[in-house]
């Protein structure tokens, strides 16, 4: 019995450990998303470069995650409850990854936006919609902080919110093309973040998705509020990115 407890105990205070990156990981997402979209309205490119710098690191705490995630399975051979518990972490770093990776898109392209003439109210907008994203990621991580299955549902509902913006993006952003055609190259990459945003917020719903399984023991049984008029992102991907 006192050897349970103790292999009990040892999981516990791995499992902490491991957990407490996943915080640092998502405040460090959480600022690349912020960062990454001022550079984006102010045309910030030294912010911009500092955002990329950054998702290296973001990268970094992702392997540390997986590994030390990897050896906690190997070592203390979890079951149930305890595995659902790791394996759903797992995911969550995944995320997480995929978020910083968009955010170290937008950064790329303020580049290349930054030489062009300016879109009226994008950068506002599209900040806006990332301020959205960025409390979703929040509160989906303060939802699996507290396993609050009720704050991770209504993180869940609000990716109908995102999809309505992106949509109204995207009309604004056509108008813009058929207007005046000198319009199209900028607002191809601006639809592409846009898009790069919307998926954020796909991945903040993912994460609160898991937070529920992990609460319930299992994953929501219906479709999560999508607008199906969701178009997809034509622009041509910039070199690095995916």
């Amino acid at each position: 019995m006192n050897r349970d407890k103790h292999i009990s105990s040892a999981f516990d205070r791995d499992l902490e450990t491991i957990q407490a990156l996943v915080v640092k990981m998502g405040g460090m997402v959480e600022s690349a998303i912020s960062d990454g979209a001022s550079a984006l309205m102010n045309r910030d490119e030294d912010l911009a470069d500092e955002v990329r710098r950054r998702d290296k690191a973001i990268d970094a705490l992702e392997a540390q995650i997986n590994e030390d995630s990897a050896r906690l399975i190997a070592l203390r051979a979890p079951t149930a409850t305890d595995l659902r518990l790791v394996l759903s972490v797992i995911k969550i770093a995944a995320s997480l990854e995929r978020v910083g990776d968009y955010a170290k898109n937008m950064a790329k392209r303020t580049h290349v936006l930054a030489q062009m003439p300016q879109i009226a109210g994008s950068g506002i907008a599209l900040k806006r919609m990332a301020a959205t994203v960025e409390k979703m990621l929040s509160d989906a991580l303060d939802s699996y902080i507290q396993r609050d299955a009720d704050l991770a549902g209504d993180v869940r509902a609000r990716d109908l919110e995102v999809d309505q913006m992106y949509n109204a993006l995207f009309r604004e952003f056509l108008t813009h093309m058929m207007e005046d055609p000198r319009n199209i190259t900028a607002c191809m990459h601006l639809h592409f973040i846009a898009k790069n945003i919307e998926r954020m917020g796909d991945h903040a719903t993912a994460i609160a998705e898991q937070v529920i399984y992990l609460v319930t023991g299992e994953l929501p049984d219906d479709s999560r509020p999508k607008d199906n008029r969701v178009p997809p992102a034509d622009a041509v991907a910039l070199p690095g990115e995916g």
